[in-house]
């Protein structure tokens, strides 16, 4: 079990599933997890999803008292943060932040510290599925990195990486998913194309997903390994491969990771 305290500065959807994450996994208790937001309804769902966890009177009341803090808020509320909590309260604390397009240059500058993780998680943590990498500041140390990565496996799967392939990851994992739903969305209507009712076909494509997805994860074979293997030669499945191909499937996706990522590059202010 993580026998540190940790507080939430921020209660909102990610903080809640991290939260629950940790008390459904048995990393540690509800009594262990501290919260303040602003809003009475972030508040109140919070500490009604999490059992056990206490909600304190201000951000600097969660600084205090908790050994790792999680920042949860949104980012044009991180300058507030920064000037309410900097100071004392943040020394010997690791900061893990979930702020979008925040660098590491900035978290640390703005709270005084160097022992900072950024974090970029994706909406899947909600159904503890998701895809999260994270990046070290300059005073974390292994075990911080160590740590981090067990929180977010409460949620799903971790990977660490460089601040400057953040982007890259807000690309892939943070916007696939809304790539992975339009796939599921046209596999739908091909099917009820073919006649099956909306239903079934819904089911069919998010159930096929998910097991392609799984038997990449848990086979550790290539993508194109496992393809071959349902492509048999002449039949069904060589023919709807074909149909992709002619129509720009791969091409279209790669453009739709590259475009997102360098979208978040242009949101984000400059990392050095």
């Amino acid at each position: 079990m993580i026998q540190q305290t940790i507080g939430f500065i921020g209660g909102g959807q990610m903080a809640r599933a991290l939260a629950g994450g940790l008390v459904r996994g048995g990393l540690t208790s509800g009594e262990r997890l501290l919260v303040f937001d602003p809003a009475e309804s972030a508040r109140a769902e919070f500490t009604a999803q999490v059992a056990g966890a206490r909600l304190l009177a201000d951000n600097r009341a969660v600084m205090a008292e908790a050994d790792v803090i999680v920042l949860a808020v949104k980012p044009p509320q991180a300058g507030a943060v920064m000037e309410e909590v900097r100071g004392d309260c943040v020394s010997g604390k690791l900061l893990v932040s979930i702020l979008a397009g925040t660098p590491l240059a900035r978290l640390c500058a703005g709270f005084g510290t160097q022992r900072v993780v950024r974090v970029m998680p994706n909406t899947p943590c909600l159904v503890g599925a998701g895809a999260s990498a994270y990046a070290l500041g300059p005073g974390a140390t292994r075990q911080d990195a160590r740590l981090v990565s067990e929180l977010l496996g409460a949620v799903g799967m971790a990977l660490e990486v460089d601040e400057s392939l953040l982007d890259a990851v807000t690309g892939l994992s943070g916007s696939g998913p809304a790539f992975v739903y339009t796939m599921i969305e046209a596999l739908s209507d091909g099917g009820v194309r073919m006649g099956l009712p909306r239903a079934v076909a819904t089911q069919l494509a998010a159930q096929t997903v998910l097991g392609a997805a799984q038997m990449v994860l848990t086979s550790g074979e290539h993508p194109g390994v496992l393809r071959d293997r349902v492509a048999s030669p002449g039949g069904t499945t060589i023919a709807g491969l074909q149909a992709l191909e002619e129509r720009g499937l791969r091409a279209a996706l790669m453009a739709a990771v590259q475009a997102a990522a360098k979208r978040s590059a242009e949101l984000s202010p400059a990392t050095k």
